[in-house]
């Protein structure tokens, strides 16, 4: 290889390179972005950063393509939390801090996963209309990204709550399986703003412990990150 060749094959790779670390910042726009439009109520907006064949993954179902993400965030969310507003309302609190974020891009630079974490503060004040609450949330995001015509998109956005706990209580007083996961009776269309499938396994929150699956390998042994859920949920023996 020619001086010449060496140094054009160095500047591609090193393009190559900067390209992957321009879709990091643009993905991670996109999340944290999607944390903001959240927490202020902002479900079009929402809607907006899917892929058109977008899912959402929620307490154990699937919401899928742009229709089943349309179902969850305005049928539903902003039905029940902002009266079919779309914006925020007045005593409501949900902030989603996006937290933890690993960011892996394909060499193609065509699709890339996403793992993070949220830990929520939520509940309506008791100066505004509706039932006075306050409660707690952690969970994990395994999300993946796709770009489509150019754009970072979210093609799923995974998420699994782990801890859920009011705010006078706390987490450690949590009834098991204190928020249900989805069934069978609740898949759309039987429920009209039910899931269009369910998650195996389903998951399960606090005091079960699952891992949920790493998408990237081992940073240091570049081995298979291996999860051992055994002693994650109760009634395991020794």
């Amino acid at each position: 290889m020619t001086d010449v060749a060496a140094l054009a094959a160095r500047v591609e790779q090193l393009e190559h390179k900067l390209g992957i670390q321009e879709d990091i910042e643009q993905i991670r726009k996109v999340q944290y972005t999607y944390g903001y439009f959240i927490d202020k109520s902002q479900y079009n907006e929402c809607v907006d950063l899917f892929s058109e064949d977008g899912e959402v993954w929620f307490l154990g179902g699937v919401y899928k393509g742009k229709a089943g993400v349309r179902r969850l965030y305005i049928e539903r969310f902003q039905t029940q939390f902002t009266q079919g507003h779309n914006g925020p309302r007045y005593g409501w609190l949900l902030d989603h801090p996006q937290l933890q974020m690993v960011i892996d891009v394909a060499d193609d630079r065509k699709t890339a996963t996403v793992r993070g974490r949220s830990m929520m503060q939520a509940g309506l004040h008791e100066t505004a209309e509706g039932q006075q609450r306050a409660w707690w949330e952690g969970g994990l995001y395994d999300n993946r990204y796709v770009r489509e015509n150019g754009v970072w998109k979210i093609q799923r956005l995974g998420y699994f709550p782990f801890w859920h706990g009011s705010f006078e209580d706390g987490w450690a007083r949590t009834p098991l399986d204190f928020i249900p996961m989805a069934t069978e009776a609740q898949l759309y269309p039987g429920d009209p703003l039910g899931p269009d499938e369910l998650i195996q396994p389903t998951p399960r929150l606090w005091p079960a412990t699952d891992i949920v699956p790493f998408p990237y390998p081992h940073p240091v042994t570049g081995e298979p990150i291996v999860p051992d859920n055994s002693r994650a949920r109760e009634g395991f023996k020794d």
